[in-house]
């Protein structure tokens, strides 16, 4: 007791005596507390290195991930990354000679990889990692191709210059004996309690910035956009390490509140209204094709009087066209679809619903069809398990799934398969499964129209430049010239491969229709998620100068604006809905009406929408049916953003994009925000609590015990 009263009392002197010196000699008070800075910096310069060359990793990875979204210079943010290495670091002067340098270099290396991964998985996704992804790591073979293809870039091997910048100074130091003349190696609690202080400092000024939004979102981790560019991936990981673990801690304590909400939400749901559309195609097979990356934009798009997609444009001018559809992915992307349209419900808030929530209990097409007698399957060209697709597709209630396994692997393009070969072939498994069963639902997912788009010596010959007829003055004859518009960028190879999907639905229309498989038949197209195309490509589409190779300048009348909101816009992907023949209310057969149905729809709403034409409801669909709700249709997406025939509305930045000059109200924001929030709450919870399966158990308990009473 008396030592450490001791300790109060020399610390409480010192404190008087510094107080003193800056009262009597303020300049020579600064000269010494500067000195001792200096002195500082100077004994531990290959921790500033540290600190330094790891907070430099995640700046660079904001820009060159997020640079044209944010405002990657954020201070703020700069300031949560130098807290946490900081933090981290201090660590190492509890170590002793052999561990110090070791474990700085190894922390080093982790933080690398983080933001290296990171930055091939922004280019492939569009969105940022995750732990709870590691259950479908090993299936990552099924897309090897495209994965090192974007990998190898620069961008993502810039980070792997920074432990080789610590590997060499450490050399350095260690060569010129600047190790032993400062001490660096010995331990030192009271550096490690210094630079921890300062790391807990920089954590306190960097809360007092938050908001009640900021740290909203961080809990929730929706946005994973908004938390790398406002917490910075550091702290993303950690706060996604511990959502990644949340659900299994969660779902012993949260139960009883979220089946409270769960119940309350969907008692105001109104049941399902009838409407012309009502059981047209009831009875009917359903061709549901899984069309990879193609989206909207590419319909009707002509490059020198040749149409990209002469086949879509076609069924979609035949059939009901929904031109204003949204995908709703996260990212389990192309499993995120599936999961959405089959059960109406949204993708997973952490990891995939694929991955891992495979073992709960939903309502979907594939088993409201079973009940009506259809045998339903799915096929793919691809691996089986990948995105756990085996597993998920049976719970489900898919009878069967074809994959690579059940093919000849004889034309190869992109990640496999080619998606002719795929398609000749399925067409002969339907014939046999058209024999044998007197009603099917079968899933077709695309493969060869997926990123990367690099063979484009397999797509066919398809043009994307600029071919004029331009008279020689000299020769009185007309020349071609030829100005090369897309060709050369991602976006016009994606084109090219687009063409050669469109040529490959043309083949399986025909090999369908030739094998009478046509005329007792629904065809569901739907792009399964956008290109992840650059915007700069976009830019060029619209605004290119052929006299000068070139982009338009901004204040040339013709220039087209395409900012970030007209990109998002723009992600949009086709849904079309197809059949020779519809039902009238009388039960007779005629010709479908074709129709453009330009309301906002999202892809939760095609359950709902097909299950009024063939005859099922699924009483937890997040969704509606499009032809009851119409122009009143919301699309929220797994960010929490979401969009209206009004208005976008983009939760990251709290800002809004008005469409066609609509009048809105702060009201209606929020109103729709919270019913965003509300929606991406409760289906989380469905997954997470099993609320399908337990309510359902729940009922069954409470109707024996009143059975019982």
């Amino acid at each position: 007791m008396k030592k450490e009263t001791n300790k109060k009392s020399n610390i409480l002197s010192k404190i008087k005596k510094q107080y003193n010196d800056l009262k009597d000699n303020p300049k020579e008070f600064l000269k010494q507390i500067l000195q001792s800075i200096k002195q500082y910096l100077h004994e531990n310069k290959l921790f500033f290195i540290f600190v330094f060359i790891n907070v430099l990793n995640a700046f660079l990875l904001r820009l060159f991930t997020l640079g044209s979204t944010g405002n990657v210079f954020d201070i703020r943010t700069l300031l949560a990354d130098f807290a946490f290495v900081t933090m981290l670091g201090s660590l190492s002067y509890l170590m002793r000679r052999k561990g110090k340098f070791s474990y700085l270099f190894i922390v080093t290396i982790i933080l690398t990889a983080i933001c290296t991964i990171n930055s091939a998985y922004y280019t492939f996704y569009t969105s940022f990692s995750s732990i709870s992804l590691l259950s479908t790591a090993k299936f990552i073979t099924a897309v090897g191709d495209a994965v090192v293809e974007n990998v190898l870039q620069p961008k993502d091997l810039i980070y792997i210059i920074m432990p080789c910048v610590l590997l060499y100074f450490h050399n350095h130091y260690k060569k010129n004996g600047y190790y032993e003349k400062v001490n660096f190696f010995s331990r030192s609690k009271k550096r490690f309690k210094n630079t921890l202080i300062v790391g807990l400092a920089a954590v306190a000024l960097f809360a007092t910035t938050l908001t009640g939004t900021d740290i909203g979102r961080l809990v929730k981790q929706w946005n994973r956009e908004y938390i790398v560019m406002r917490f910075g991936i550091y702290t993303y990981h950690v706060n996604d390490l511990i959502k990644s673990i949340e659900p299994k801690v969660v779902a012993l304590f949260g139960y009883d509140n979220a089946l409270k909400q769960f119940k309350e939400y969907y008692t105001l749901e109104k049941p399902q209204i009838k409407n012309e559309y009502t059981n047209i195609f009831q009875g009917k097979n359903i061709i549901a094709i899984h069309a990879e990356s193609i989206q909207n934009f590419v319909i009707g798009m002509k490059f020198n009087g040749i149409e990209v997609t002469p086949n879509l444009n076609k069924l979609a001018a035949n059939g009901i066209y929904f031109d204003n559809f949204y995908t709703q992915v996260s990212v389990g992307t192309s499993s995120d679809t599936e999961f959405t349209l089959n059960t109406s419900l949204m993708p997973a808030n952490i990891g995939t619903a694929f991955g891992n929530y495979f073992d709960k209990e939903y309502v979907s097409i594939p088993k409201l069809l079973k009940e009506k007698g259809y045998y339903t399957f799915a096929m793919h060209g691809n691996n089986a398990d990948y995105w756990n697709r085996r597993v998920m597709h049976a719970n489900l209630g898919y009878d069967r799934l074809y994959g690579k396994s059940d093919y000849n692997i004889d034309e190869v393009i992109g990640l496999g398969l080619s998606d002719v070969s795929f398609f000749k072939q399925s067409v002969e498994k339907l014939v046999e499964i058209n024999k044998e069963n007197e009603k099917f639902y079968g899933t077709f997912i695309m493969l060869t129209n997926h990123t990367p788009f690099s063979d484009t010596d397999k797509y066919g010959e398809f043009a994307v430049d600029i071919k004029e007829k331009v008279l020689n003055p000299e020769t009185g004859l007309e020349e071609e010239v030829v100005y090369p518009y897309m060709e050369g960028t991602k976006l016009g190879n994606y084109l090219k491969s687009v063409h050669y999907a469109d040529y490959a639905l043309g083949i399986f229309f025909e090999e369908l229709e030739k094998n009478g498989l046509l005329d007792n038949t629904v065809i569901v197209l739907y792009g399964d998620h956008d290109a992840r195309l650059p915007e700069q490509d976009y830019v060029k589409l619209y605004n290119y100068d052929k006299l000068t190779n070139g982009i338009l300048l901004e204040d040339d009348p013709n220039y087209v604006e395409f900012n970030e909101y007209n990109y998002e816009l723009n992600r949009k992907v086709p849904l079309i809905i197809w059949s020779k023949t519809q039902k009238t209310v009388s039960g007779e057969e005629k010709k479908l009406t074709p129709q453009k149905i330009s309301n906002v729809m999202g892809m939760y709403d095609v359950m709902p929408t097909l299950g009024n034409m063939f005859g099922f409801s699924n009483e937890y669909a997040l969704g509606h049916d499009i032809f009851t709700i119409k122009e009143n249709n919301i699309v929220v997406f797994p960010t929490g953003n979401w969009l209206t025939n009004k208005m976008y509305y983009n939760s990251q930045q709290d800002e809004s994009y008005i469409i066609n000059n609509a009048i809105i109200s702060q009201e209606y924001i929020t109103q729709n925000s919270e019913y965003a929030d509300k929606l991406l709450s409760v289906s989380n919870d469905i997954l997470v609590f099993d609320l399908i399966r337990n309510s359902k158990e729940e009922t069954v308990n409470e109707t024996d015990i009143i059975k019982g009473n």
